[in-house]
């Protein structure tokens, strides 16, 4: 799938783990103050991840999914951020859920991420909950 700045990219971990790596600990770790311990929680190696490139090859984003539908580690470096990598990393993993047979999906949303994720046809559901944190619904 591509964009008019960037191309988004299916990987798996085993392959692209230093990439991966860089984006969720400049965007998560560093930016975000996300414990390490939190960040690598050992699911990657099973989970289907993408990455979003510029033209010239740099990794700008990152999202990942787990064969139980749940979205997760969606991250745009900051100078990307509302040029449209995070809609195409989106519409990236949800294309490759229903292509594997999920119904549904389901993600923990950063407070400040809602109307992104509303935009892309997710509801919200339950009350606000802190995770490493940070805000979540």
């Amino acid at each position: 799938m591509s964009g008019s700045n960037f191309e988004i990219r299916e990987v798996s971990w085993r392959e692209a783990e230093q990439h991966l790596r860089f984006i969720r600990t400049q965007v998560f770790i560093i930016e975000q103050n996300v414990p390490e311990n939190l960040e690598w929680d050992g699911l990657d190696r099973e989970a289907v991840h993408f990455l979003a490139l510029t033209p010239d090859g740099t990794v700008v984003g990152t999202v990942r999914l787990l064969m139980n539908g749940h979205i997760g580690r969606m991250a745009v470096v900051k100078s990307w951020r509302n040029k449209g990598a995070g809609r195409a990393l989106l519409a990236a993993v949800l294309d490759m859920a229903s292509n594997k047979g999920m119904h549904s999906v389901i993600l923990n949303a950063q407070a400040t991420a809602i109307g992104f994720y509303e935009k892309a046809g997710f509801q919200s559901v339950g009350e606000e909950f802190m995770d490493a944190g940070i805000p979540h619904y």
